[in-house]
């Protein structure tokens, strides 16, 4: 991430933790469910790049976590989750060492989407996932918080947005292929009432969509 970037989520970290509990606790609590989904076929030990004030570290009881973010790590660590200050393009972890590695809402703030991919292919073991967790350049929340970015947000205007293609494509530049997609978040955004059970694949309707991929067996 950029200095900068990293610079306001140190500023906002208190507010940008406090909205799990507060107006983003349904939303939260449908993206968990959707990960959810995916964890049985996830090889141990687990690791989540960008994991912010750790609250999906803590959902999903993953092993591992790493943020640039100070302040946000501060606040994980006050709540008794253990992470490290790294950055996605550059992990301090040994090579082929994870089973899973998890970007969760995480490609969009990077400098380098494919520079995390490589390096996240780097840290699997050869059977390893990748599990990216996002809302969609495509999808009405996407769109809403392209408008955000477009207006100048705080956290929003240093966030690019992908489409599923894109990701898609970017996946495999680095040698990965889809394996399974979830999609969650089907009410309308600013009025989420309730937490919503994931539905399989692709939606263009969905304000969260979870992919899972893995690198395919070399042939013989």
């Amino acid at each position: 991430m950029l200095s900068l970037e990293i610079s306001v989520f140190d500023s906002q970290a208190a507010a940008y933790d406090a909205w799990f509990d507060q107006e983003g606790r349904f939303i939260f609590a449908s993206e968990v469910k959707a990960l959810q989904q995916l964890l049985p076929l996830l090889p141990k030990p687990w690791l989540e790049i960008g994991a912010g004030s750790g609250r999906f570290t803590q959902a999903l009881d993953i092993d591992t976590g790493l943020d640039p973010s100070i302040k946000l790590l501060e606040i994980a660590q006050n709540r008794g989750i253990r992470l490290s200050l790294g950055r996605g393009e550059q992990t301090p972890f040994k090579s082929g060492v994870f089973g899973a590695v998890f970007l969760i809402a995480t490609l969009c703030f990077v400098n380098s989407p494919r520079g995390v991919l490589c390096e996240v292919a780097r840290l699997l073991r050869s059977e390893g996932k990748v599990v990216l967790g996002l809302m969609l350049k495509e999808s009405p929340w996407g769109q809403l918080y392209q408008r955000k970015k477009d207006a100048g947000h705080y956290f929003y205007r240093y966030a690019t947005f992908y489409s599923y293609d894109e990701l898609d494509k970017l996946l495999k530049q680095t040698g990965f292929s889809v394996e399974n997609v979830i999609s969650t978040l089907f009410q309308n955004p600013g009025e989420v009432k309730h937490a919503e059970p994931p539905q399989p694949g692709f939606s263009r309707n969905a304000g969260f969509t979870v992919i899972l991929a893995g690198r395919p067996s070399p042939r013989r």
